[in-house]
Order: C-alpha cells, then sequence, then structure tokens
C-alpha cells in the first residue's frame, strides 16, 4: 500500500483528522483541482486515515502542483 492518499477534504481538515487519530504526517498539499494529498510515515497510518475517509477518498490521477522549482 502506499503512503500517500489524495481526500476530498480541506488541508486544515486532515491536519485535525491526522492529530484526532495521532498519525503523524510526512508531506501534505493542497490540490489544484480541490482536495488534498497527504502522506503518511507508513502503511499502518495509511490505512487508519483512509478507514476515516473511506467515502472521501479521491480515486484516480490528480493534477498535482509542482513542490519544487526546475533549475533556473
Amino acid at each position: 500500500m502506499s503512503r500517500a492518499i489524495n481526500i476530498n477534504a480541506p488541508q486544515d481538515h486532515v491536519i485535525a483528522a491526522c492529530a484526532k487519530r495521532k498519525v503523524a504526517i510526512s508531506a501534505i498539499e493542497t490540490l489544484p483541482s480541490g482536495g488534498t494529498r497527504v502522506v503518511m510515515n507508513n502503511a499502518a497510518d495509511t490505512a487508519i486515515m483512509a478507514a476515516a475517509y473511506r467515502t472521501k477518498i479521491i480515486s484516480g490521477q490528480v493534477t498535482r502542483t509542482p513542490t519544487r522549482m526546475g533549475q533556473l
């Protein structure tokens, strides 16, 4: 299982849900098309969050914002 999931929820909501379940976040970003991509530290934590957001998981590919600039 991947450590990353895309969730149809605002970033602050995902952060609060992870904190409530004591799940550490490795990386998080808001998706341009709406929703949040979140990466947990391990697959077990990802499974916890996937169960919590089972009806709000975005399946398939999503458009992401580049997080690093290319060489100038």
